[in-house]
């Protein structure tokens, strides 16, 4: 039995054509980018210009919510207002804040996407202010004086 050569010495005596080498580099490159697509978070110009549209139009939502919450909240009637709010149906608070003019800003014609929704969603969380007792027997029992 002929006795074999050593893997050091087959690899020493390897000699790869051009045609080798240079699929061996096309198949690296592809092997590359389907890594990176895949798990690396690469992706095109087109996607990323689609993202961040997508990430603007939900911060200026999400800003425009928040001023919505705070003029409503501050409101001379915020209590009547707030439970007028929870007795409307879910798929009508955005409806009835859009109507108020509670998500249009100044300069704005008219309401941003999704922002009726985020202030609707933030306001139904809240508590309904009940009246403080003892401020109002308080007040009852002071004399008035002229």
């Amino acid at each position: 039995m002929a006795q074999e050569k050593a893997f050091k010495q087959r690899f020493g005596a390897f000699k790869p054509s051009k045609t080798l080498w240079f699929w061996s580099c096309v198949g690296c490159a592809v092997l590359t980018m389907i890594v990176g697509f895949t798990f690396g978070g690469w992706v095109t110009g087109n996607t990323a210009t689609e993202m961040a549209e997508t990430a603007a139009d939900e911060a200026r939502a999400k800003l425009v919510a928040s001023v919505c919450v705070e003029n409503f909240t501050t409101s001379n009637d915020f209590a009547a207002d707030l439970a007028k709010l929870k007795e409307t149906n879910s798929w009508a608070r955005s409806d009835m804040l859009e109507d108020g003019g509670w998500v249009t800003l100044a300069g704005m014609e008219e309401p941003l996407d999704d922002a009726a929704e985020l202030c609707s969603d933030k306001l139904a969380a809240m508590e309904v202010p009940v009246a403080d007792a003892s401020t109002t027997d308080a007040a009852a029992t002071q004399p008035v004086t002229q």
